[in-house]
């Protein structure tokens, strides 16, 4: 049984910087994609960043050049570094994984995914 677990999140201010963490278990292998999403109030759910098996990334564009996506394989861990943060950054955050090499397609089609956490709620205030 896959199970998915976030922390990390928190409350900063504008201009800051957050890490959040995911620690997967239940995996037989590392032929796997993961994604990073969030959900904000009023708003539909949203992929943030996507990283399949080979390291390949895929991030949403109000979120390039501020999110890194990167995971360590060896610790079964998934991570969003975020810098820059804005107010409109605020949601809770989801790891999601796919029982597939490749995950691009999730970035826009969240129910691609297969396995999601709990999530990790993010607050930025202004």
């Amino acid at each position: 049984q896959v199970r998915l677990v976030e922390s990390g999140g928190g409350s900063v201010q504008a201009g800051g910087s957050l890490t959040l963490s995911c620690a997967a278990s239940g995996l037989t292998d590392y032929d796997y994609a993961m994604g990073w999403f969030r959900l904000a109030p009023g708003k539909e759910r949203e992929g943030v960043a996507t990283i399949n098996s080979s390291g390949g990334t895929k991030y949403t564009e109000s979120v390039k050049g501020r999110f890194t996506v990167s995971r360590d394989n060896a610790k079964n861990t998934l991570y969003l570094h975020m810098n820059s943060l804005k107010p409109e950054d605020s949601a809770i955050y989801y790891c999601a994984l796919r029982s597939y090499y490749w995950c691009d397609d999730a970035l826009t089609n969240y129910l691609r995914m297969g396995y999601w956490g709990k999530g990790t709620l993010v607050t930025i205030s202004s």
